[in-house]
């Protein structure tokens, strides 16, 4: 009656149906239906607490619909955040893994998914909001990029490029990823382009080495061609108010436990079970290893999946004053167990022994320093004339162990009681012998290595008196960065999957580049909206290298 009353009679009505399956409308509702139903009875499970799956988290509850008691996330640690950590306190010493470079030009969809989270210090505000206010009081220009072996700041705007130089880089930058193929970066470029000034600041600032993935190197050039321009005082990096733990993980897990998540800490997911139906790949369950005792979690077809394959921290290990790091490797700690246990059932679950085959040239060492008087930083800032929070990496040129410092704005942990100051270094070549110290920094403890700080800083040790210097040892932070072929790595929503996805540093996704918070967090975004078919867009990357002006900057940077 109703229907009659609006349109007339049958043939208003027939029309009124053929105008709206013409338009789509009638589509876009039954897929609309079948979505609300589907969010309605799914269940989502994450294995892996790192930001990979806390972005999967909260782009499934903002966007996609899904209840927060609907999902519910392992992690084998007794702690959320997986790379991106801080711990420690400031009797027994902080600790940092290592701190993670952002920009506002990039990271499109990591600042899509803080702009909804809100701060945890600044009532009103989203992280994304707080973090931009930080850095419009506190803006970078590093004035002590290089430093030589005299403590002479070198002079860095020239990139120190020969013809050759300038020709092997572009030709390396223009080739597409076919003819890279899996090809080291020293397959493209001569041995006298790793001296150049622009090596040693591209690299420290990437923690890239000549050997590492030619595609890979290439992605940066691309992405970040922006930072081409203006390497030297690393005026594009944004800085979060404290560390990135601090910062982001914590509002974003504040944040997803409000919503009702489920997070189980001390549990290792140790297997899937998987079926194939019409070559349809789908997990029914998970087995889990929680105290001691081993549990079976049923997954419904219609429940999703997302994994976080391998870490680049696994087997990480600290020392101490008195000790160096012990050299673990995956079999102390089994982060890649399970990706390799389902890469070896199915070939497009990519192939992890691309990447965790050669410590040797995936690894290196950090270490972490808390003072209790401000004579160290005194004399850095001094010396760098930048307040600290206002620099960036000061790199020792010719130190044998690579190693480079920066100190950050103070506090760097909530919490950090005032008086204490805490600041990180790392180096890429911790297999080599000190110049300052007789032996490879992966067999220091942390009184040696700032020994050998002090060395290149020609500063007394008085300056670090007070001093807790940890050092830590991570046999995989770059396994990532490894040559590889198409098929290594899986898609977030590998081929032929219905309720799978891997959310991680070692998926492909076209275009973007890994060792960044972005990689993750993209990759969680796009596996959720695909496995959900949300119609919202993922926010596309940004192609600054498209720009005339961008492009121009860059040449006449290598021109210099």
């Amino acid at each position: 009656m109703r229907i009659k009353a609006r349109f007339g009679n049958l043939p208003d009505i027939q029309r009124w149906l053929k105008q709206v399956c013409s338009s789509g409308k009638l589509r876009t509702m039954r897929r609309n239906t079948s979505r609300e139903k589907m969010t309605q009875n799914t269940k989502a499970y994450l294995i892996g607490g790192g930001i990979g799956s806390l972005a999967a988290a909260a782009f499934m509850i903002r966007d996609g619909g899904i209840a927060g008691s609907s999902i519910t996330l392992f992690e084998a640690m007794p702690i959320a955040g997986g790379s991106l950590d801080g711990g420690g306190n400031p009797e027994l010493g902080y600790t940092l893994r290592g701190g993670r470079m952002l920009t506002t030009d990039n990271y499109e969809c990591t600042w899509d998914l803080f702009r909804t989270i809100p701060s945890l210090d600044t009532p009103g505000q989203t992280v994304y909001e707080e973090t931009i206010a930080f850095n419009e009081q506190n803006i970078p220009h590093s004035q002590a990029r290089l430093v030589d072996k005299n403590r002479f700041k070198v002079d860095v705007t020239s990139m120190g490029f020969s013809m050759q130089d300038r020709l092997e880089l572009l030709k390396l930058a223009e080739a597409d990823e076919a003819t890279l193929g899996s090809s080291c970066i020293t397959d493209w470029l001569s041995p006298e382009f790793f001296e150049t000034r622009f090596w040693l600041m591209w690299s420290t600032t990437f923690a890239f080495q000549p050997w590492h993935s030619a595609v890979e190197f290439k992605r940066y050039l691309h992405r970040f061609m922006m930072e081409f321009s203006r390497i030297e005082t690393l005026a594009g990096v944004k800085r979060t108010v404290y560390n990135q733990f601090d910062s982001m993980v914590r509002p974003l897990t504040s944040w997803l436990q409000a919503q009702g998540v489920k997070v189980v800490m001390n549990c290792t997911v140790t297997d899937f079970d998987l079926k194939t139906e019409d070559g349809k790949i789908t997990v029914t369950g998970l087995h889990c290893l929680r105290g001691g005792s081993h549990e079976r979690v049923d997954v419904a077809d219609d429940d999703l999946v997302f994994f976080q394959n391998a870490s680049m921290t696994d087997a990480s290990s600290y020392g101490s004053m008195s000790s160096a790091p012990a050299r673990l490797t995956k079999h102390d700690s089994g982060g890649w167990t399970l990706w390799e246990k389902l890469a070896a059932r199915r070939p497009e679950f990519g192939k992890p022994a691309t990447f965790n085959s050669s410590i040797p040239e995936s690894y290196w060492a950090s270490f972490t320093v808390t003072l209790k008087d401000t004579a160290f930083f005194d004399g850095m800032e001094k010396f760098t004339n930048n307040r600290a929070g206002t620099g960036g990496l000061v790199t020792f040129r010719d130190s044998n162990w690579l190693m480079s410092v920066v100190l950050a704005h103070q506090p760097h942990f909530a919490g950090q009681p005032e008086g204490t100051q805490v600041f990180w270094g790392y180096a890429l070549h911790p297999d080599r012998i000190g110049n300052f110290v007789a032996k490879p920094m992966s067999e220091c403890n942390g009184a040696e290595i700032l020994r050998e700080l002090c060395g290149h800083l020609n500063f007394d040790q008085a300056t670090v008196a007070s001093a807790i210097c940890i050092p830590c040892r991570m046999p995989y932070i770059t396994s990532m960065f490894m040559p590889r072929a198409a098929g290594d790595r899986p898609l977030p929503v590998p081929k032929n999957s219905s309720n799978l996805a891997f959310v991680s540093q070692f998926v492909e996704i076209a275009d973007d580049v890994v060792f960044t918070v972005e990689y993750s967090v993209r990759a969680a975004q796009m596996a959720v909206y695909e496995l959900l078919k949300i119609e919202r867009q993922v926010p596309p990357i940004h192609q600054h290298d498209k720009s005339l002006k961008v492009k121009m900057d860059a040449v006449i940077k290598a021109f210099k």
